[in-house]
């Protein structure tokens, strides 16, 4: 569904990505794990459009991608949570939903698309009526996924779903994931701390410096010593 093909990516002078290739198929939940300034971010940002590589190819259901524009890449069917989570502060919850399906007009009715993001995240149809500035760090992350959703995409790409959440707020985050993966979406997850990788990601990559140094079962990258001691170092 989603293919990056060593791709090479600056931004100035600085060479972020070298040679980048991950896979993304079909219904799979794929995570992407590094630490802080690794080019997590930056191989989102690339499958989205926000940056253009190099070299190297990003395609899409086997369309090329890369040097599309944003929303054009969204209208092809890609979802986008970003890590700041990226919600219009001055829109309610309910207008920041609907706002996807204008993006993405096609395909199922909007209603029904609004109604789904809902049933993946009910805490956010007791917040219908609030504004961005009234909304805690989890809801606004609940929030930017369910916004995501309702584009209506085959695929999702989530930026640090967990960063900075409280522990009491994870698990109803975590749900909705599974809860979007029991409607056959493809996700890609980018994320830094190996023990939010949920138990069931079906493949796991691991990027240091800009580069790949693993792909494969995420039980596989334990029994690397090298990989090990970048994604934690410590038995789950």
């Amino acid at each position: 569904m989603l293919s990056v093909a060593g791709v090479d990516v600056f931004i100035q002078s600085s060479q972020i990505l070298r040679g980048v290739s991950l896979e993304v198929g079909a219904r799979e939940v794929v995570c992407l794990v590094g630490r802080n300034g690794s080019g997590k971010t930056t191989t989102l940002r690339t499958v989205m459009g926000y940056l253009s590589p190099r070299a190297g190819a990003v395609e899409f259901r086997g369309r090329p991608i890369h040097g599309r524009r944003t929303h054009e890449i969204a209208r092809l069917g890609l979802g986008w949570a970003p890590e700041d989570c990226g919600i219009f502060s001055d829109l309610t919850v309910a207008e920041n939903i609907e706002i996807a399906t204008w993006t993405r007009p096609r395909g199922r009715a909007a209603a029904e698309r609004v109604a789904q993001a809902y049933e993946v995240f009910p805490a956010l149809r007791r917040y219908a009526a609030r504004r961005g500035p009234e909304m805690s760090g989890g809801e606004r992350k609940m929030l930017s996924i369910a916004r995501a959703l309702a584009l209506d995409p085959e695929m999702l790409l989530l930026d640090e779903p967990f960063e900075g959440l409280s522990p009491a707020i994870i698990p109803a985050v975590s749900a909705g994931i599974a809860a979007i993966t029991g409607l056959g979406r493809a996700i890609l997850i980018a994320e830094s701390n190996i023990h939010h990788v949920p138990d069931y990601t079906t493949r796991l990559y691991v990027i240091e410096r800009g580069e790949i140094i693993f792909g494969g079962r995420p039980d596989d990258a334990w029994r690397d010593p090298g990989v090990s001691r970048i994604i934690g170092g410590r038995s789950r």
